[in-house]
């Protein structure tokens, strides 16, 4: 029953993941459009959809907590908790809020350099356009 969870789990998590993934692949390529060359526009949008997957999957799986359904709590020897109807509803909101709470730390990060990185391009070519427009005319 136990290697039936961490299946379920670790499917759960990779479709929240990929769903969210897809989500947000339009605005990360627009973004890096616009911050980085074209050519490696694609490949880091490529990566930022990897980061999700990977970031999603291991938040939505939590190894160590799925270890109670294995090994022996207390002091009574074979004392195991038992999976049953309710804990596996709880274990998959688990796995799906696990998922989303770490997707939405990468995507908060991501955006966050993303915005500081888009106001660093939009000053230099500010700045690259004064400059050039007043030695143009000497």
């Amino acid at each position: 029953m136990f290697i039936i969870l961490l299946l379920a789990t670790f499917v759960i998590a990779l479709a929240v993941s990929a769903a969210v993934a897809r989500f947000f692949s339009q605005p990360v390529r627009r973004i890096l459009s616009d911050i980085v060359a074209d050519d490696i526009t694609y490949a880091w949008s490529k990566y930022i959809w990897f980061a999700i997957l990977v970031v999603g999957v291991s938040s939505g799986v939590r190894v160590f907590e799925l270890e109670r359904y294995i090994t022996p709590m207390g002091l009574a020897p074979a004392e195991t908790l038992v999976l049953t109807r309710d804990r596996w509803v709880l274990e998959v909101y688990r796995t799906i809020i696990g998922s989303l709470q770490g997707i939405a730390w990468v995507l908060l990060v991501f955006f966050a350099f993303a915005l500081v990185a888009y106001v660093i391009v939009r000053v230099g070519e500010a700045l690259k356009k004064r400059g050039g427009g007043p030695q143009a005319g000497s």
